[in-house]
């Protein structure tokens, strides 16, 4: 009888190395959402091995306090598929590093943490820890902190000489609080980041109704056809839910009124989405 490890039969490594830096990497949403999927995709062999997720926080917990957190949380979430063997896989991923984001000297830390791989030649590696980093890695800025300081974060990152070709960055809604802040906080992202670099993530749209409603749309051979205004005389939305829905209204009606895209790729779906948003009448509240 062999024993295959899950290091050897399940991790085909799809993905290159990569760096995920989460400022806000000892918050909410980082532990409850943002670490256990990471460690999903761990578990299913999606992560190249050489790949680093390095936690950014004002608390000095070390590595040994953010793995504890990051460990307990994966436990409650994941449920059976947390396994002492697929932790002691991930662990070896998560780094800590104690910087306040608003500040530009605390920066240099983190510049040394990751020159470690971006200092290599061309073409070659180094080590970190007992994994191997590609010096071309990608750097993924994942920004899961108050709207607020989206903009200096990244002005501080761009000025600290850490933003790469190669680099991304995730801005998680909400994304200012008006058209004003939203316009402020994307013109300070903008001018660090290429627009083909900037994620904005919502994950209110992963939900499995949200993921139900396109496949109603555009999957059923029943509705499909006749989802259109010679078919339906009036849509309505009803919002049963009393938490956390009064951000995400557009998000539904766009999903539930936009023409089918040419592919299903981000940028298809943000243009249809877009000539919803275009066409839409405004109500004031004396109409309403």
């Amino acid at each position: 009888m062999t024993l295959t490890s899950l290091s050897d039969s399940k991790r085909q490594h799809p993905t290159p190395a990569f760096d995920m830096i989460v400022f806000g990497g000892t918050g909410d949403l980082a532990m409850r959402k943002l670490m256990p999927s990471l460690m999903h995709r761990d578990i299913d062999g999606r992560l190249h091995p050489a790949s680093r997720i390095v936690g950014i926080g004002r608390s000095p917990i070390g590595n040994e306090g953010f793995a504890k957190r990051v460990e307990e949380s994966c436990r409650n979430v994941i449920g059976p598929a947390f396994t002492e063997q697929s932790w002691a896989i991930f662990v070896r991923r998560l780094h800590y590093i104690a910087l306040n984001g608003s500040k530009r000297n605390d920066y240099g830390v983190l510049r040394d943490f990751l020159d470690d791989s971006a200092s290599a030649p061309s073409g070659t590696s180094v080590t970190s820890t007992d994994q191997t980093l590609d010096a071309s890695a990608v750097r993924v800025f994942y920004l899961a902190t108050d709207p607020d300081l989206f903009g200096p974060i990244s002005e501080n990152l761009g000025q600290a000489d850490l933003v790469t070709p190669e680099s991304r960055v995730v801005l998680e809604k909400p994304i200012g609080h008006d058209l004003a802040s939203s316009r402020a906080v994307n013109d300070a992202v903008g001018a660090v980041f290429g627009e083909n670099q900037i994620f904005r993530i919502d994950h209110y749209l992963g939900k499995e109704a949200v993921q139900n409603l396109l496949a109603l749309r555009f999957a059923n051979a029943l509705f499909e056809p006749v989802w259109n205004a010679r078919g339906v005389d009036h849509i309505q939305i009803t919002v049963a839910e009393t938490l956390g829905v009064e951000r995400h209204l557009l998000q539904l009606l766009c999903l539930t009124t936009m023409e089918p895209p040419s592919e299903f790729e981000p940028d298809a779906i943000r243009d249809e989405k877009r000539k919803v948003l275009r066409a839409l009448r405004p109500f004031t509240m004396t109409e309403v």
